[in-house]
C-alpha cells in the first residue's frame, strides 16, 4: 500500500487496494477490540493528487467485518462503508512532539496528526497501511450491536432473550435514596 510522490500530480490518479487476513493480522492486532479474521478482503479506493507540495487522499473504505454483538454475544457481519480524506504536508525539518509520530514518519514516510485528516510525510514514498489501520480503527462501533431491537442476555440466568422470553422473574431495583423517604413520611406539613 505504498505511493511513490514523484508519481502523483495536480491531476488525481486511483488506486485500489485489498486489506486481506495477513494485512488484518498484521496492522489491526487481532484480539478483544477486533476480530481475529476477515472473512473477505476489505476493499479500499483511494484518489490522489498534489496541491503544491501537499498530498491529498480520499476515498472509501469497504467491506464486512465478523464482530461480536455486546448486547447477546451472537456473531454478525458489521458492514463497513468509511469515506476518508487526508491531507498531508511535507515535515520540512519538522519533527512530530511524540515519539511514535517521529517513529512513523520515518518508518511509513508520514505522521499522522491530532485528528486523522492531516498530517506530515517525508521522503520520496509513504505507506499508507497506518493510516487504513486508524480509518478502519475508527470506524468501528465501540458498542457492537447485531441489530437495533436486540433484547440482549438475560441478566440472571443468561438466556437469549432474542430467542425465546425468560422465565426469571423480574426483580424491582430499591433505591438507595429509599431511606429518606422514610424520614419524610414521619414530618408534619411545614417541616423541612
Amino acid at each position: 500500500m505504498r505511493i511513490l510522490v514523484d508519481r502523483l500530480s495536480d491531476t488525481p490518479t486511483e488506486f485500489s487496494f485489498e486489506a486481506d487476513t495477513a494485512w488484518w493480522r498484521m496492522h489491526m492486532r487481532p484480539g478483544p477490540e477486533f476480530p481475529a479474521e476477515l472473512e473477505q478482503p476489505l476493499r479500499i479506493a483511494l484518489r490522489a493528487h498534489t496541491m503544491g507540495e501537499d498530498l491529498y487522499f480520499e476515498g472509501t473504505l469497504d467491506g464486512t467485518l465478523p464482530l461480536e454483538c455486546g448486547r447477546c454475544l451472537a456473531r454478525y457481519r458489521h458492514s463497513l462503508h468509511e469515506p476518508f480524506r487526508v491531507v498531508l504536508e511535507p515535515s520540512g525539518a519538522r519533527v512530530p512532539a511524540d515519539p511514535e509520530g517521529a517513529r512513523a514518519l520515518e518508518r511509513d514516510g508520514m505522521c499522522l496528526g491530532e485528528d486523522v485528516e492531516t498530517g506530515w510525510y517525508r521522503g520520496p514514498e509513504i505507506e499508507l497501511a497506518p493510516f487504513f489501520s486508524e480509518v478502519v480503527a475508527t470506524a468501528l462501533p465501540l458498542q457492537p450491536v447485531c441489530r437495533e431491537g436486540c433484547a440482549g442476555l438475560c441478566y440472571r440466568c443468561g438466556g437469549d432473550r432474542n430467542l425465546a422470553d425468560c422465565d426469571c422473574a423480574e426483580v424491582e431495583k430499591s433505591s438507595p435514596f429509599a431511606v429518606l423517604e422514610k424520614l419524610r413520611v414521619g414530618r408534619t406539613e411545614g417541616e423541612c
